[in-house]
C-alpha cells in the first residue's frame, strides 16, 4: 500500500470539491484523516474512500448507505456479505429509479397527448368555418 499522503486542499482540487464538503464527509465518518498538529493528513485509503463515496453519490445512494458499504470493507476479508449488501442496496435503488422512469414516461406521453390536442384545436381555430 502506498504511503502517499494528501492535504485537504489537494483532495479538493483533485476531486473538484470544496474543503467544506470533504470535512462534511469526515463528519459523516466516511473519511478518517490523521492529524499532524492542526492539519489533516489524508492517506491513500482516505482517497480511495472518497473516490468510492463520490461514485456512490453518482449512483444516487445515500451517504449512510455508502458508509455502511465502505465500512464493511474494513471488516474481515470475506467479501460475500459485502457484495450481497451492495447488491441489495443497488437493487433497491435501481427499482426506485425504474419507478421514477416509468412515471416520467407516463408524464411525457400525457404532455405529448395534450400538445397534439392543442395543435388540433389551434388548427381548427385558424381555419374559417364552411357553412
Amino acid at each position: 500500500m502506498s504511503s502517499q499522503t494528501f492535504t485537504i486542499g489537494e483532495l479538493a482540487r483533485e476531486f473538484d470539491l470544496t474543503t467544506r464538503a470533504i470535512r462534511f464527509y469526515e463528519d459523516m465518518g466516511l473519511l478518517a484523516p490523521e492529524r499532524a498538529g492542526q492539519q489533516r493528513v489524508y492517506t491513500a485509503r482516505d482517497r480511495a474512500r472518497l473516490t468510492l463515496t463520490l461514485r456512490a453519490k453518482r449512483l444516487g445512494l445515500k451517504l449512510n448507505e455508502a458508509k455502511e458499504i465502505l465500512d464493511m470493507y474494513d471488516s474481515p476479508r470475506d467479501t460475500v456479505p459485502q457484495l450481497q449488501r451492495f447488491l441489495g442496496v443497488l437493487g433497491g435503488h435501481r427499482a426506485q429509479l425504474e419507478a421514477q422512469l416509468e412515471e416520467l414516461q407516463a408524464n411525457i406521453a400525457e404532455v405529448r397527448a395534450q400538445e397534439k390536442q392543442a395543435r388540433a384545436a389551434l388548427a381548427r381555430a385558424g381555419k374559417p368555418k364552411i357553412r
